[in-house]
C-alpha cells in the first residue's frame, strides 16, 4: 500500500519540507524531479503547485496533499479537510487575501468598486466576493508582480498578505479583508474511506500537529526544595500539572513543565528568587496534546 501524497511546489514548500522534518519525515527535493523522496516507504511525494493541488487530489491522483484554504475555496473542489496546519511562507500564522487600492484612491470599500476593474490570481474567490456584497465589476487574471497594477492596469487588487510590508512597499491601501487561508492537508473521499490511508493521514496530522504545537513552546526543568515548591508552582505556567518528582537527599523534588518560550524569560528570574536551581531551558521537537 502506498500514500500518493502532493508536495505544494513554490512559496510552500521549504516551509512544508522543513515541518515534515520536525514531525519526523526526511523528504529530499532533487531540482531536476517533481517526484521527491521520503524515508518512510509507505508514501510516494509529488510536486504539485498549491493552486493545483485540490484538483488533482479531488480527481485520485493524489491520495492527499498540502495546500492553502484559498486554493480550495478557488477551485470548490470536493476535498476532506484532514488537518489544519497553521504555517505559511514566512511564519506561522495565517494569511489573508485583502482588497486593496492605491493609497490615495476614493475608493473605501467593496461598494465604490462598481464598473471598476480588479486583477488578481483568485478570479474565482474574488467573482464571488464581488456578487456577494452586489458589485458588478470586471475581475482579471493577474500573472503575477499584482501589486504593480494599479491605478493604470487595474483600479484595485485582491492580494495574498502575511505582514502587509509589500502592499505598502507599493503605496496600496487594504480596503477590506477578502479571506483568511492557512495550509490544510486535504484528502479524497476515496483515501479517506480507506482504513489503510485513513490510518496513515491520521498518524500524519498527529505529528505534524505535534510539530507544530513544539514551535513556540520549550521545556523547563528545575530542581526546588519542597519548602519552596507551591511558589514555584504558583509561578509556572502549563499545559497540564507540572511533573513534580522527590530527588535522592530528602527535601528536594524536580520539576518539569512546558512553558511558552515567550514566557520564559519573564517567569525565569522569578523562578530564581522563589529557590529553584539547576533551572534547564531545552527545545521541544513535538508536543502532542
Amino acid at each position: 500500500m502506498k500514500l500518493k501524497l502532493g508536495i505544494p511546489k513554490g512559496s510552500l514548500e521549504k516551509a512544508t519540507v522543513d515541518l515534515y522534518a520536525r514531525a519526523g519525515f526526511n523528504i529530499r527535493i532533487d531540482s531536476r524531479s517533481y517526484f521527491p523522496t521520503i524515508d518512510d516507504p509507505e508514501i510516494e511525494c509529488m510536486l504539485i503547485r498549491a493552486q493545483e493541488m485540490a484538483r488533482y487530489v479531488e480527481k485520485g491522483v493524489l491520495d492527499a496533499g498540502l495546500t492553502g484554504l484559498d486554493w480550495v475555496a478557488e477551485t470548490q473542489a470536493d476535498v476532506i479537510p484532514v488537518a489544519d496546519l497553521i504555517y505559511a511562507r514566512q511564519s506561522f500564522g495565517k494569511v489573508r487575501w485583502v482588497l486593496a487600492v492605491p493609497e490615495d484612491s476614493p475608493v473605501q470599500s467593496v461598494k465604490d468598486l462598481q464598473g471598476k476593474t480588479v486583477a488578481t490570481e483568485l478570479v474565482g474567490v474574488t467573482t464571488r466576493y464581488l456578487a456577494a456584497n452586489g458589485v458588478d465589476a470586471t475581475v482579471e487574471f493577474s500573472w503575477g508582480a499584482t501589486e504593480v497594477k494599479p491605478p493604470v492596469l487595474a483600479d484595485a487588487i485582491v492580494e495574498v498578505t502575511e505582514t502587509g510590508s509589500s502592499l505598502r512597499a507599493n503605496r496600496l491601501r487594504i480596503v477590506e479583508n477578502v479571506l483568511e487561508s492557512n495550509t490544510q492537508l486535504i484528502a479524497n473521499q476515496a483515501a479517506y474511506n480507506d482504513p489503510w490511508k485513513r490510518q496513515k493521514l491520521e498518524d500524519m496530522k498527529l505529528l505534524l500537529m505535534g510539530a507544530l504545537d513544539a514551535i513556540s513552546r520549550v521545556g523547563l526543568m528545575l530542581n526546588v526544595q519542597t519548602t519552596d515548591l507551591d511558589k514555584i508552582l504558583n509561578i509556572l505556567p502549563a499545559l497540564q500539572n507540572p511533573t513534580v518528582a522527590p530527588l535522592s537527599g530528602g527535601d528536594w523534588v524536580a520539576v518539569i513543565t512546558v512553558v511558552e518560550e515567550a514566557t520564559v524569560r519573564t517567569i525565569l528570574p522569578r523562578l530564581r528568587e522563589a529557590g529553584a536551581t539547576g533551572i534547564v531551558e531545552y527545545p521541544l521537537s513535538k508536543v502532542v496534546m
